[in-house]
Parts: structure tokens; C-alpha cells; sequence
């Protein structure tokens, strides 16, 4: 019996929540699921959008499932996600980009798995006015060799246990000669011990215009905060959008597994959700659980629904009557 802390969050996040849990349920693995609140939903309840009793739960499972949130305006957080991923020092962020059988895209055979390190750069915090007029304001970026050296390391390590062939590091060295400088120097020193795995580096605008020529020739990239926020977008971009790409935060001893879109107000309790990301969040979950067997049964019946694209959303195909809750139900049908 695994615990996992549960955060449906705001807008449509209950509803595809919803469905990723039935998916889950589904396959045959035991969660303990423990409902916790945070963002828009977590305020009105609680007058915080992060109460003390969400972080009391993920202090005791260590592992959470999470919808979309709203950042609500005016509080003390800048973000939600962020102030998650720094509390529980949650540095590497994991977004699988692939091509969906059915998803019809600029490009064929995309497979690219972005590394982005997730506490430090410019998302740091640490920004502030110069002149009490506010009318010149001051951001730095933080790039330590330590966090430096751990991304780094995990991206090395993601791509030799998931048999890719090759790493690349994005960079604006050339420009940001200290903090990017030692990132690049830092991915310089801890290739040669991956002999098994190329190592390639580009610069960051480079690799942006490379990507959209041929997404093809890149498998894992790594890189700092921003830039790995960046390409994260991008690459989903070039497989169908965020509806489809699933994210991971990683950290030495807590996790969390979320869907990369937003609430979307818009489309709220209209039963119009694409829940694939969520769903294939919950995939990298239970990988990281070690529940193997039961994660290859998901995606292959979500693999199975988008193919076929009978039974999925109307941003997926937009004859469809179907809605979120048929979505879930034809991919727990397709598990049988």
C-alpha cells in the first residue's frame, strides 16, 4: 500500500484528478490517497493558499499527486509550485515530450525528456527595486555547483536507466560567463564518467531554433531553471500541447507528479477536460514507485484511446461528443 498525498486543486482539477485516481485505481496498485488542499480551493477554505495541514501531509508521505493551481493574487506566494518544490527541495523537473499515435504534429519520432534543475536560477526569489520609485528593479540568478552537480548528475543517470543515447546541455555561457559558465563547466566535468551516453552542448537560442528545424536530434536535454521552463513549452508544443505532457519533481526523499497545464476557468464543471496529462503524471508516479507493470498497463490503454480517437476530448478531436469522464472510463475499458 503506497500513500500519496492527493491535491485536486482549482478549475478543472478535481474533474481530471478525478479520472487520473479511477485510472490508477484501476490498474491494480494499492494507494492510500489522502485528500490535501492547496491554491484557490485551499484560500477559501483555509484563508491560505497552502496550509499548514497539505505540508503536514506531504511531510508524512513524502509523494504527491497534483492537479492545476491557481496562484492567488495578493498573498505571500509568488507560486505555489515553486514554494512546493524549494520546501521540499524538489530540484529536478521532468517533462517527457513524445509523439502520440493519432496527434497529428509538425514532426515525426519526437522523444525528448527535458531536465530542468528546479530551485535555483533565476527563479531563485531574490529580486528587488533599486530607487523608491520602483522604477529599476534587480533580479538574480543563482547557479551553485552543488545544484550544478546534482541536475546534472540525474540527467546522466536518467538517460543511462532509461537507455537513451545522448545528453545535452543548453546554455548562454558565451553571455552569462559565471553562473552559465559554471553550469557548462560543471556538465563538462561529469560527462567523461558516462562514456555510455554522447554528450553534446548548445547554446540556448541555438538550440531553440535547431529544435524546430529537427526535434529529432535531441533525447535528454538539461539545463537551469528558466531556460529548462522554457524548452519544457517548446517541446510540448511539438507533440500536441500541454493536454498531453505529464511532469515530475524529483527530490533526495519526496516527490511530486503533477500536470504541466493550467486551471483553465474557462471550461470549469463543463465536462471538457483532457485528463491524458494527469493520467500520464500518475504513469511517472508509479514508475517512481516501482510499480512498474501497472504504469505500462496505463499508458498503453491511454496510447490505446488517443489512437483510436473515438473516445478522448474535443481539443483532441473535435467531432468527439465525448467528454473528461468518458475519456477516464474508455481508458479504464482499454486496461481490461
Amino acid at each position: 500500500m503506497h500513500a500519496v498525498t492527493l491535491i485536486k486543486g482549482d478549475g478543472i482539477g478535481p474533474s481530471i484528478m478525478d479520472e487520473a485516481v479511477k485510472v490508477i485505481d484501476a490498474s491494480g496498485v494499492k494507494i492510500q490517497w489522502e485528500e490535501a488542499y492547496a491554491g484557490l480551493a485551499a484560500f477559501e477554505q483555509f484563508g491560505t493558499p497552502l496550509p499548514d495541514e497539505t505540508m503536514a501531509s506531504i511531510d508524512k508521505t513524502r509523494l504527491a499527486f497534483k492537479g492545476p493551481l491557481t496562484t492567488v493574487v495578493g498573498t505571500g506566494f509568488r507560486s505555489i509550485n515553486v514554494a512546493l518544490r524549494q520546501k521540499y527541495d524538489l530540484y529536478a523537473n521532468v517533462r517527457p515530450a513524445k509523439n502520440w499515435p493519432g496527434v497529428q504534429t509538425r514532426f515525426d519520432n519526437v522523444d525528448i525528456v527535458i531536465v530542468r534543475e528546479n530551485t535555483e536560477g533565476l527563479y531563485a526569489g531574490l529580486e528587488h527595486y533599486l530607487t523608491p520609485k520602483k522604477d529599476i528593479a534587480e533580479s538574480l540568478a543563482v547557479v551553485t555547483r552543488a545544484g550544478s552537480e546534482r541536475i546534472i548528475e540525474y540527467a546522466f543517470k536518467y538517460a543511462r536507466d532509461n537507455n537513451r543515447k545522448k545528453v545535452t546541455v543548453c546554455h548562454k555561457a558565451n553571455i552569462l560567463k559565471y553562473t552559465q559558465g559554471l553550469f557548462l563547466d560543471v556538465a563538462r566535468e561529469i560527462a567523461p564518467k558516462y562514456p555510455d551516453i554522447q554528450f553534446d552542448e548548445k547554446i540556448i537560442d541555438a538550440a531553440c531554433m535547431h529544435m524546430v528545424m529537427d526535434p529529432t536530434q535531441f533525447d535528454v536535454i538539461v539545463c537551469t531553471n528558466m531556460f529548462g521552463d522554457i524548452l519544457s513549452d517548446l517541446t510540448a508544443g511539438l507533440v500536441g500541447g500541454l493536454g498531453l505532457i505529464p511532469g515530475a519533481n524529483i527530490g533526495t526523499d519526496a516527490a511530486l507528479f503533477e500536470a504541466v497545464h493550467g486551471s483553465a476557468p474557462d471550461i470549469t464543471g463543463k465536462n471538457l477536460a483532457n485528463p491524458t496529462a494527469v493520467i500520464m503524471a500518475g504513469v511517472m508516479m508509479l514508475h517512481h514507485l516501482g510499480e512498474h507493470d501497472a504504469a505500462d498497463k496505463i499508458q498503453t490503454a491511454v496510447e490505446k484511446v488517443v489512437k483510436e480517437g473515438k473516445f478522448v476530448t474535443p481539443d483532441l478531436n473535435p467531432q468527439s461528443k465525448c467528454g473528461t469522464v468518458e475519456m477516464g472510463n474508455a481508458i479504464v475499458a482499454a486496461m481490461k
